[in-house]
């Protein structure tokens, strides 16, 4: 099958990383896999994988099982045997710069300091692909990084959580039916809530 997009959830694999900071892009991939009546299964190699189909565009949806720092090598073999160009994937990865809520997409310039986009950036050959970049805040003092973001989200910041997963399933419901430039300006000016919002 032709993919049109390709949509990688970046993460750690295991049950002890499932509901951490850095575990939001499989948290929004599943969200939107699931809204569209599909589901993971194995991908024969180091990734789960799941097709979904929006507004007559072919979206093959990745989590890679590399752990982080080796999520690009997953990816490079599925741009090969799919033979995706790297400006049709879209990452989706935590941000502490951001507060919880936020959301934001843009082409790729650097890593930013995410071990999972520097290997994304070794393994792609042309840097033009598209991050979704979902805030986690940034509540933890010097030399803390790794564990903060190896922690799971408060109670009390459930709320936003959902809310912000759920934007983070209507920015790639923009980007299917409106491409990634176009999509841009409108995503990035959404705030946390979901109020107000019209499906793309």
């Amino acid at each position: 099958m032709s993919y049109k997009y390709l949509l990688v959830g970046l993460g750690n694999p295991g049950s002890e990383y499932a509901k951490t900071r850095h575990n939001i892009g499989w948290m929004v991939a599943d969200a939107f896999v699931e809204k569209h009546g599909s589901s993971f299964k194995d991908g024969k190699g180091d990734w789960y994988e799941a097709e979904v189909m929006y507004r007559r565009q072919s979206i093959l949806v990745v989590k890679p099982t590399t752990y982080m720092n080796l999520s690009g090598e997953a990816v490079k073999v599925l741009m090969r045997k799919h033979q995706i160009a790297s400006d049709k994937i879209i990452a989706i990865v935590d941000e502490y710069n951001f507060p919880l809520g936020k959301i934001h997409l843009k082409t790729v310039k650097s890593d930013g300091g995410h071990n999972g986009v520097t290997s994304l950036l070794q393994n792609i050959p042309k840097a033009d692909f598209s991050l979704l970049r979902c805030g986690i805040a940034k509540n933890f003092g010097p030399g803390e990084l790794v564990r903060y973001v190896l922690s799971p989200f408060a109670e009390s910041e459930q709320e936003t959580l959902k809310a912000m997963i759920e934007l983070g399933v209507k920015a790639i419901e923009a980007v299917a039916a409106h491409g990634v430039l176009k999509s841009m300006n409108i995503i990035n000016s959404w705030k946390t809530s979901t109020e107000n919002i019209d499906n793309p």
